[in-house]
C-alpha cells in the first residue's frame, strides 16, 4: 500500500504458506522465492518486488533465511538487500544467484557485511560483480567475523580479487567454505594457485575450497599439493573442470600418503588419464585412510585405471564414494564395479553407476548421484538436497545448504 504496488500472486501464495508454517509454532524458516520454480506460474521477482519482501522480513523473528535465486532484483534489489542486512538481526542464509547484480549492487552487499554479525552463508553465484566487486568483498572478509560461507563462483572475478581472497584468507578465521569458480583470468602462469597454496600453508579454518575452471595445470596442482603438506583444516577440494594430467597426480597422490585431512577431492573433468588412476589408487590401497570420496567423472580413464581404483576399495576400508562416469568402460571395469556394488562394499547411493546384465554380458548406466548434483538448481519434488546427489555437503556439511 506504501508504494501503491500489486503484489505478485506468486509471492502473496509463498508468504501464505508461511504465515501457515509460523501459526503451527515452526521457527527458522526460509523463505523461498525462487524464480526458476515450474511446478506453478511464476512472475519474477523485481528490485522494487523485493523491497516488500525485505520490509516483511525486517522485523521477523521466524524467518532466518531468504532464497531468492533466478529472479531480476538487480542492482536495485541488492541496494534494499543491504539495507535489510543492516537492519534484520536473524538471517543466517541469503541466496540471491543469477539475479543480475552487477558490481555496484555487490559494493553495496559487501559494505552492508562490514557491520553484519548473524549471516552465516551467502551465495552470490552468477551476478557479474567483476573485479571491482570482488575487492569490495576481499576487504569486507578483512573486517567481517561472522559469515562461514561464501559463492562467488561464476561472478567474473578478475586474477586481483582472486590474489586479494588468497591474501585476506591468511588472516581471516571465520571462514569456513569459500568458492572461487570460474574468474576471468588471462595469462598462462597460473598465478592464482600459488597465492591460494601461499594461503593453505597459512589458513587453518577453511574447511572447503572450490577453484573449477582456474585453468589449473600440473604446475598449479603441485602448488595445492605442495600446501596441503602443511595444511591441518581443508577437508573438501574441488580442481574440477581444469587442465590437470598425469603429472598432476604425482603430486597429489604424494601428499594423500601424509595428509589426514582431506575427506573428499573432484577431480571431474580433467585428464588424468589410466597413469594418474594408477598413481592415486597406488596411495589408496597401501597408505590413505581418511579419503572417502573421490570424483574422477569425464578423466579419459580406461578399463586399466578404473579397475585398480575398484581394487584399492577392496583393501581401503574408508573411501566410500567414488564416481566414475564418462571414462571408457571395458568389461572388466563393469565386471569389477558390479561385484564392488554387489557384495556390499560399494553402496548404490555412492557412486554414479548401476550395474545391468544383457545377454551374459555387464555393462553399466549412469545414476543421477554426485557430490553437488543441485548446485544450480533443485528438484520439483522429492527431497531438495538429498544425500547422494549432494555427497560433498552430506561428508563435509559446511553450513546447511549447497
Amino acid at each position: 500500500m506504501e508504494k501503491s504496488q500489486e503484489i505478485k500472486p506468486f509471492i502473496l501464495h509463498i508468504l501464505q504458506e508461511v504465515d501457515e508454517e509460523i501459526e503451527k509454532g515452526l521457527a527458522g524458516i526460509t523463505l523461498n522465492v525462487a524464480g526458476n520454480c515450474h511446478l506453478m506460474p511464476v512472475e519474477r521477482v523485481t528490485g522494487e518486488d523485493f523491497w516488500i519482501l525485505c520490509r516483511i522480513l525486517k522485523n521477523n523473528p521466524y524467518i532466518n533465511g531468504l532464497d531468492v535465486r533466478y529472479n531480476l532484483i538487480s542492482d536495485v534489489g541488492a541496494s534494499y538487500a543491504a539495507k535489510l542486512l543492516q537492519k534484520q538481526h536473524n538471517l543466517i542464509y541469503l541466496n540471491l544467484m543469477f539475479n543480475d547484480i552487477g558490481p555496484e549492487g555487490g559494493e553495496l552487499i559487501a559494505k552492508a557485511l562490514h557491520k553484519n554479525t548473524t549471516l552465516k552463508h551467502l551465495r552470490m553465484t552468477g551476478n557479474k560483480i567483476e573485479n571491482k566487486g570482488g575487492m569490495f568483498f576481499a576487504a569486507m572478509l578483512q573486517i567481517n567475523s561472522s559469515l562461514e560461507k561464501l559463492d562467488l563462483g561464476d561472478c567474473d572475478l578478475g586474477m586481483q580479487s582472486v590474489i586479494a581472497f588468497a591474501t585476506v584468507l591468511t588472516q581471516n578465521q571465520t571462514i569456513k567454505g569459500l568458492n572461487l569458480n570460474r574468474p576471468i583470468l588471462y595469462g598462462e602462469q597460473e598465478e592464482s594457485t600459488v597465492h591460494l597454496g601461499h594461503m593453505l600453508k597459512e589458513n587453518q579454518c577453511l574447511v572447503e575450497l572450490h577453484v573449477c575452471k582456474h585453468d589449473i595445470k600440473n604446475y598449479g596442482m603441485k602448488q595445492l599439493s605442495d600446501a596441503l603438506y602443511l595444511n591441518r583444516s581443508l577437508r573438501y577440494l574441488d580442481v574440477s573442470c581444469n587442465k590437470i594430467t598425469q603429472d598432476g597426480m604425482v603430486c597429489l597422490a604424494d601428499v594423500l600418503k601424509s595428509n589426514t585431512t582431506l575427506e573428499v577431492i573432484d577431480l571431474s573433468f580433467n585428464r588424468i588419464e589410466n597413469a594418474g588412476a594408477n598413481y592415486l589408487s597406488d596411495t589408496l590401497a597401501s597408505h590413505n585412510r581418511t579419503l572417502k570420496v573421490l570424483s574422477v567423472v569425464s578423466n579419459n580413464i580406461e578399463g586399466e585405471g578404473l579397475v585398480a581404483l575398484s581394487q584399492s576399495m577392496k583393501t581401503n576400508p574408508t573411501l566410500s564414494n567414488i564416481y566414475i562416469w564418462g571414462n571408457k568402460f571395458d568389461e572388466a571395469t563393469c565386471v569389477a564395479y558390479s561385484d564392488l556394488i554387489h557384495m556390499g562394499r560399494l553402496k548404490s547411493d555412492n557412486t554414479d553407476v548401476e550395474p545391468f546384465v544383457v545377454d551374459g554380458h555387464v555393462y553399466l548406466a549412469e545414476v543421477s548421484n554426485g557430490l553437488k548434483r543441485h548446485y544450480y538448481w533443485t528438484p520439483g519434488y522429492g527431497e531438495a538436497c538429498s544425500p547422494s546427489s549432494n555427497a560433498g555437503l552430506t561428508l563435509v556439511p559446511v553450513g546447511q545448504y549447497l
